[in-house]
């Protein structure tokens, strides 16, 4: 049970659905209210699906390109460093562009690819299929229940942005990136250390 509820924290955080909010509202604003919960819930399982593919396939990936298991937590905390600092000092240029191109409606990219089922998501599920094979039911259920509630924080993104604010929701979402930091530092020293013992 705590493996799960810290697997289910790390992807919640990684999927970042306090710092999508904002973004998803950008670009589904100008859409009929019954046509925007259409798109987010066919984006949401265009994003499961890759996930899942990516969980399931990871360690048949890592192996037919030959890596080992500390490169791609190396690597994997990197990126989730990389992606941190981003949450801690947001960029507008997402949002900027994204409303320049409201007349089209949205399909797999921004919304299901990068936003939801990103890089440093996809690296941190095949790291997780690698390293604990016998778990794969286990780690489906935490990435199914994570979705779950990313997926019910977007659908009530009024709900939320109206009592938390701007502010508050930016507040949250660099809360969210220190203790991704924190993460993604440990999964880097972790991929050291073992590197160093081999």
């Amino acid at each position: 049970m705590k493996e799960m509820v810290s697997t289910v924290t790390l992807l919640i955080l990684i999927m970042d659905p306090l710092g999508n909010l904002p973004i998803f509202m950008s670009i589904l604003k100008d859409l009929p209210r019954r046509r925007r919960r259409f798109i987010l819930l066919r984006e949401m399982i265009i994003s499961l699906l890759v996930m899942l593919l990516f969980l399931f396939l990871g360690e048949k990936i890592l192996t037919f390109l030959n890596l080992r298991t500390e490169v791609v937590s190396i690597s994997g905390g990197i990126i989730l460093f990389l992606i941190s600092i981003k949450m801690i000092f947001p960029e507008q240029s997402l949002i900027k562009e994204s409303k320049k191109n409201t007349q089209e409606e949205p399909f797999i990219v921004p919304l299901a690819i990068p936003l939801v089922a990103g890089p440093s998501l996809l690296a941190t599920l095949m790291l997780m299929s690698h390293q604990y094979p016998e778990k794969i039911f286990l780690l489906s259920a935490s990435l199914i229940f994570s979705w779950f509630f990313t997926l019910i924080v977007l659908l009530l993104s009024g709900f939320f942005l109206k009592i938390l604010g701007s502010k508050g929701v930016n507040a949250l979402e660099r809360l969210m990136g220190l203790i991704l930091i924190m993460l993604s530092v440990q999964m880097f020293l972790d991929g050291i250390s073992v590197w160093f013992k081999l």
